[in-house]
């Protein structure tokens, strides 16, 4: 966990994540989203793409010089569980209806995270016990 919150433990390194998450991938749109100072935004996503959770890639749109865009690796994107994980705590913490759900395609109905054993069985955070060898 102290590892994870080196790279993912401050306000702009999530809300980059969240953007990502979104499909937002260019630095302009990203900055004008979560409002961060430009050195900042910089310096989180290089963090981010040498931890190998976003990747940066170029492209060019007509009539412009060549921009850097951002978008989730697999390695990223493995944290969407812990980002839902992470809503799903907010909102069932939060006196407000959620403004932003996300449900699978085909269906209306949100998505859960949940815990299971190997064998498929649900399993309450409260029968988990911390066994370290």
């Amino acid at each position: 966990m102290a590892k994870a919150s080196d790279i993912l433990g401050d306000r702009w390194s999530l809300l980059i994540l969240r953007e990502a998450f979104y499909g937002v991938m260019r630095f302009a749109d990203i900055q004008a989203d979560i409002g961060a100072p430009r050195s900042v935004l910089t310096d989180r996503l290089t963090k981010l793409v040498d931890h190998r959770l976003l990747e940066r890639f170029e492209y060019q749109e007509d009539g412009s010089r060549p921009r850097h865009a951002y978008r989730l690796t697999d390695r990223g994107k493995e944290l969407g569980v812990v980002f839902l994980a992470m809503k799903q705590w907010w909102d069932k913490s939060d006196d407000q209806e959620p403004t932003v759900r996300f449900v699978p395609d085909g269906s209306e109905q949100p998505v859960k995270v949940v815990l299971r054993d190997d064998r498929g069985q649900e399993v309450d955070l409260t029968e988990i016990r911390v066994r370290i060898d």
